[in-house]
């Protein structure tokens, strides 16, 4: 069986991360064993195939901030979705203290 890509690593780590939890971009990269490799997490999200159910929504910046700029489309159904699963977003920022995923 061949070796995952650096995407399907990401993409296997962004599944696993629980509802009502968020993960940083840099904690993706890192438990994907991508090091510092937090840029590249967001291009691999980028490439989630269409009908996935990849909860892309549940990774933000790690000073829990929305990637997204305020106000677009992706920004609002980010926080739409956390919303949903608990998560709170005042600001356009998720307190990690209290939603980090702690594996």
């Amino acid at each position: 069986m061949p070796e995952p890509t650096k995407e399907q690593k990401i993409w296997q780590v962004v599944a696993a991360i629980p509802p009502g939890c968020v993960a940083s971009y840099g904690q993706v990269a890192d438990m994907a064993g991508l090091g510092r490799q937090a840029r590249f997490v967001g291009r691999a999200l980028g490439k989630l195939p269409a009908g996935h159910s990849i909860p892309w929504f549940r990774v933000i910046r790690s000073n829990g901030q929305i990637a997204f700029p305020q106000g677009s489309d992706p920004h609002e159904t980010q926080v739409h979705r956390l919303r949903e699963e608990g998560v709170e977003v005042l600001n356009g920022r998720v307190a990690m203290r209290s939603f980090q995923w702690q594996p």
